[in-house]
């Protein structure tokens, strides 16, 4: 009999992460679901997963933080026997617009620890862990990036672009680097999508339109939209697909949004 796959889903608790979530262990995968600060989301979607005949667990974690990192992975293979795909979802943004010349310090910080150095981290815990060279079997990675990578980000948003074109770089670079581990990585890149982080999406109508708008589609996306192109990703499927950056965009965007 096959055993279940085992994929550990950061940002997993809300938007792109939670969807993916539930995708994964519709597909059969025992999930653990990372989330940081509030636990109730992360929680209730655990119930809904084990209310549905699926096996989660929920761990507190902070993704810019190494040991909080490598402390995920060490739980998630206590209680699972090891880990087959890592889904990193975990990412922040300022909520609004913000010119470079008027962004806090804070802001810039939170956005590089999170986006670029907390990737790193769960890459660098994932080739530990699924590598061959030491005691895994192989495994996948897949990194949730934007179409902000493409050309810089929205006007007011272009450190966010930046925090995600390294993202980019690091789905081609160690697609290279973990091949001989038998790791695959890659990386999907999804337009404006309707979650959280989409922040003044839900509260200005004017904006809303206006990024609907930039879309050639006419719409953004549903974050279950973002999660199947994942799910094909950690799948066998994609068995032969590595630094692979796949645009979950609608057609794109327009940069004059």
């Amino acid at each position: 009999m096959t055993q279940p796959k085992i994929a550990l889903v950061t940002g997993g608790a809300s938007g792109i992460g939670a969807a993916a979530v539930r995708r994964l262990a519709a597909a059969g995968y025992r999930v653990a679901i990372n989330y940081v600060g509030d636990d109730g989301p992360a929680r209730a979607l655990a119930g809904q997963i084990r209310d549905e005949g699926g096996e989660c667990i929920t761990l507190a974690g902070d993704v810019s933080d190494p040991a909080q990192v490598a402390a995920l992975f060490d739980t998630t293979i206590a209680k699972f026997g090891r880990v087959d795909a890592l889904v990193h979802s975990a990412g922040v943004d300022t909520a609004w617009p913000v010119p470079i010349a008027k962004i806090e310090d804070a802001d810039v910080e939170r956005i590089v620890r999170v986006n670029v150095l907390g990737t790193m981290w769960c890459c660098r815990e994932a080739a530990r862990r699924m590598g061959t060279s030491g005691d895994g079997a192989g495994g996948c990675i897949v990194l949730v990036s934007s179409m902000a990578a493409t050309i810089g980000g929205r006007v007011g948003k272009t450190v966010y672009g930046a925090s995600k074109g390294a993202v980019d770089g690091l789905a081609k670079g160690l697609a290279r680097e973990l091949a001989p581990e038998k790791i695959r990585i890659n990386a999907v890149r999804p337009g404006a999508t309707e979650t959280p982080m989409l922040g003044a999406f839900a509260h200005d109508e004017v904006y809303a339109r206006r990024i609907a708008g930039s879309i050639p589609m006419g719409r953004v996306a549903q974050p279950e939209e973002v999660a199947e192109a994942i799910c094909w990703l950690a799948s066998d499927a994609a068995s032969f697909v590595s630094g692979a950056l796949l645009d979950v965009s609608g057609g794109g965007f327009s940069i004059a949004s």
